[in-house]
């Protein structure tokens, strides 16, 4: 392993560790009153609506789990089936206005930096926010 891989690692970890000491998942559920799983699906949704396959692969799991949680949702009015406009065997799957909402307060939450990153400077985020923009375009 070379200097600039133990360097990389070492990096990693530390940003993992940040992200994973300061997960608000339990915040979200109890704010917006639906498994944090749940609300990932509501916020997927919210951004563009997809197919029960699109889903299914935006969420890695398996079709007949995506069925499951889209018929949850939509008994809870978050989402709704709809034809798909090209393709009359598959339905297209979207935020309800109540979804959006949804998504919008689990957002909210979600972007609230942890205090250890708000304490950075200006400059320091500006830098780390062109650092991860550009490891984010590599991919």
């Amino acid at each position: 392993m070379t200097e600039r891989d133990d360097t990389a690692q070492e990096a990693w970890l530390l940003m993992s560790d940040l992200v994973l000491d300061n997960q608000r998942r339990r915040e979200v559920s109890e704010a917006v009153g639906v498994s944090f799983g749940r609300a990932r699906a509501v916020r997927r949704l919210a951004r563009k609506p997809m197919s029960m396959g699109e889903l299914a692969a935006a969420l890695e799991i398996d079709p007949p789990n995506a069925t499951v949680i889209v018929d949850e949702l939509e008994s809870m009015g978050l989402v709704r089936r709809r034809p798909h406009p090209t393709d009359r065997r598959a339905k297209v799957v979207e935020a309800t206005r109540k979804g959006r909402q949804l998504a919008r307060r689990a957002d909210a939450i979600l972007a609230t930096p942890p205090p250890e990153l708000s304490a950075l400077s200006t400059e320091d985020l500006e830098a780390l926010g062109r650092i991860l923009s550009r490891v984010g375009a590599e991919r």
